[in-house]
C-alpha cells in the first residue's frame, strides 16, 4: 500500500479495525465505566469476583494497567505512524492486539482459578507485543528520538509484572512497588508526551487567533531540567514512598512543572474547552506531586491512597479522556470543538476526582463520597462511549460510500 488512506480503504472488515485508536479507545472507555460499575458493589461487599487479587488491588490494577494500557496502545498505534512515516497496523493484526488486551482483562478477573504465572503471561501479552511492534516501527523509521517512549512503555510493563509478582506472594500490591513503578512511568509519559503536544496544540490554536502571548517552545533547557527533577523524584518515591527526601523531591518537581505549565499560555485557552482541558489535566501532575509531598513531609492528612488519586484519577483520567476526545474528532474528520456533552464528561471526571479527595478529608462521609466519585466516573466514561462510540465504530459517510 502506498499510503495510510489506501491501506484503510483496502480493508473491507469492521470499521473499528481501520486505525489503532478505534478499538483501544472504545474498549478502554467501556472498561473504565464497567470496572467502576463492578467496583461499587465490591467495595460494599455485595459482589465478589473470582479474582486472586484483593478488591482494592483489582481496582487499582484494572485502572492503571487495564484501562491505561489500552489507551497507551491506541495512542501509540495511531501516533507512531505519524512519527515514523510508516503505515499503521490495521485489520486482523490490529484485532489480534486488541484480543490480547481482552485476554488480560479476562485472566485477571478469573485469576482465582488460574496459576499466577498464567495470569501474568496473559496480562503482559499486550504490552510485550505492543513494545515489539513499536520498536520495529521506530527502528525501521529511524525515529531515534522516540526510543524514550519505548523505554517508558517498558518500565510501565515492568511495573505490571512486579504487581503480579507481589499479588502471587500474597502481598498488598495496591500499595506496592509494582503500582508505584507503573504510576511513575505514566507520570513520565504525561510529562514527556504531554509536554510536546499541549504547547504545540496551544500554539497552533493561538496563532490562528491573532497577536498575543504564545507558549514557550517545548523541550528547551527549563523543560529538560523539570523532567530530570521529576524523574529523580519519582525514582525516590518508588523506592521510599513515605520518606522526607522523596517528599522534598516531589515538592520541587511539582513547583517546577507548575512553572513549566505557566509558560504555555494556558490562560488564552479559556474559551476553547478542548484545549483548556489539556492544561487542566497537565496541572494535575504537579498538583498531585505537591499533595503527595505533603503526605510524605507532614503526615497522614488525606492518606496516601487518596493523594495518589490526584495522579491516578486526575492526571491520568482527565489527560486520557482529553486525548481520546481530541484524537477521535481529529482522525474522523470532525471539527476540534467540544460540544455540551463533551464539556459535561470533562466536568464529571473532575467531580469524581474532587469527591475521591474529599473522602480522605471527611471520614464520616466516606461511603457517600466514594459512591459520588464512582457515579461521576461512570458518567464521564459512559458519556464518552455514548458520544464518541458511534465515531469509533463507523467510518465517515464519504468513506463508507
Amino acid at each position: 500500500m502506498s499510503s495510510t488512506a489506501a491501506q484503510m480503504r483496502a480493508w473491507s472488515g469492521p470499521a473499528i479495525l481501520t486505525y489503532g485508536f478505534r478499538p483501544f479507545f472504545f474498549g478502554a472507555a467501556v472498561w473504565a465505566a464497567l470496572a467502576m460499575v463492578l467496583w461499587v458493589p465490591m467495595l460494599s461487599g455485595h459482589l465478589i469476583l473470582p479474582t486472586a487479587f484483593d478488591p482494592v488491588s483489582w481496582h487499582a490494577h484494572e485502572f492503571l494497567f487495564g484501562y491505561l494500557g489500552a489507551v497507551i496502545a491506541g495512542f501509540l498505534l495511531t501516533a507512531v505512524p505519524n512519527w515514523t512515516g510508516r503505515l499503521p497496523i490495521v485489520g486482523w493484526p490490529l484485532a489480534g492486539l486488541f484480543v490480547l488486551w481482552l485476554l488480560g482483562r479476562g485472566a485477571v478477573t478469573v485469576s482465582l482459578h488460574l496459576p499466577p504465572v498464567v495470569v501474568a503471561i496473559a496480562d503482559l501479552a499486550l504490552p510485550m507485543a505492543l513494545g515489539a511492534v513499536i520498536a520495529r516501527e521506530i527502528i525501521a523509521g529511524k525515529n531515534w528520538r522516540n526510543l524514550m517512549v519505548l523505554g517508558m512503555l517498558a518500565v510501565f510493563a515492568a511495573g505490571n509484572a512486579v504487581f503480579h509478582w507481589e499479588a502471587a506472594r500474597g502481598l498488598y500490591p495496591a500499595q506496592g512497588y509494582g503500582l508505584r513503578l507503573g504510576l511513575a512511568a505514566a507520570m513520565m509519559m504525561i510529562a514527556v508526551i504531554g509536554g510536546r503536544v499541549v504547547p504545540s496544540f496551544t500554539r497552533n490554536a493561538l496563532v490562528r487567533r491573532g497577536p498575543g502571548r504564545l507558549p514557550a517552545p517545548p523541550m528547551q533547557g527549563f523543560d529538560k531540567l523539570a523532567l530530570l527533577v521529576l524523574l529523580a523524584a519519582l525514582l525516590l518515591w518508588v523506592a521510599l514512598p513515605f520518606s522526607r527526601i522523596a517528599g522534598a523531591a516531589l515538592a520541587l518537581a511539582g513547583l517546577l512543572h507548575l512553572v513549566r505549565l505557566a509558560r504555555w499560555a494556558g490562560e488564552r485557552s479559556l474559551h476553547e474547552p478542548l484545549l483548556l482541558v489539556l492544561h487542566v489535566a497537565y496541572a494535575l501532575l504537579p498538583l498531585g506531586a505537591l499533595v503527595m509531598a505533603a503526605e510524605g513531609l507532614r503526615g497522614d492528612h488525606l492518606g496516601m491512597a487518596a493523594a495518589q488519586h490526584v495522579w491516578m484519577a486526575g492526571a491520568i483520567g482527565l489527560m486520557t479522556l482529553a486525548v481520546m476526545t481530541r484524537a477521535t474528532l481529529g482522525h474522523t474528520g470532525r471539527d476540534l470543538t467540544a460540544g455540551a456533552g463533551t464539556i459535561a464528561i470533562f466536568a464529571a471526571l473532575l467531580v469524581a476526582v474532587v469527591a475521591r479527595l474529599a473522602a480522605g478529608v471527611l471520614p464520616g462521609q466516606v461511603s457517600l463520597l466514594h459512591v459520588l466519585s464512582a457515579l461521576a466516573w461512570i458518567g464521564a466514561f459512559g458519556g464518552f462511549v455514548l458520544i464518541y462510540g458511534p465515531l469509533l465504530l463507523r467510518l465517515p459517510a464519504a468513506r463508507r460510500g
